[in-house]
């Protein structure tokens, strides 16, 4: 299963749950009981917090991705770092090739451009919160451009 079918495997799981949980919160508070108004309306905030999650996690890949997939039209997006036969990155060869992507991104700070290829090489050397917000900031500086 890709990625892709896997999110939106949890977003139709997600909402089916949502449905039903929806319905039992409002079922709970109907009662009037002052205990069952509050796990009803804990049933209808906690689904609801972890919706907009997901759906903050889809936005990001899909903005993500179509970056990613700009940088590459515009034949920008070889990191230059070997990868494995699994397709994974060669860990070393990462970390060696993470300060020049960091300086690009220090000497060009607006430019999204730099800063994906800052994110993409973040995530070849596994820092993977870091590498969520050098792309967070990227997509921001290209939303910027228009």
């Amino acid at each position: 299963m890709t990625a892709k079918a896997g999110a939106i495997l949890m977003a139709v799981l997600l909402a089916l749950y949502l449905a039903l949980v929806g319905w039992r919160a409002v079922q709970f508070v109907a009662t009037g009981e002052p205990a069952a108004v509050g796990i009803g309306v804990a049933l209808i905030v906690l689904p609801t917090i972890a919706a907009w999650a997901l759906w903050r996690e889809i936005a990001f890949g899909v903005r993500s991705q179509a970056l990613v997939r700009r940088l590459e039209a515009e034949g920008g997006i070889d990191l230059g770092i070997p990868v494995k036969p699994s397709g994974r990155p060669e860990r070393a060869a990462a970390d060696a090739a993470f300060p020049a992507f960091r300086e690009a991104a220090e000497a060009e700070p607006d430019s999204w451009r730099a800063w994906l290829r800052l994110g993409l090489a973040y995530d070849a050397s596994g820092d993977r919160r870091r590498a969520r917000g050098a792309v967070r900031r990227a997509i921001t500086l290209e939303r910027a451009e228009h």
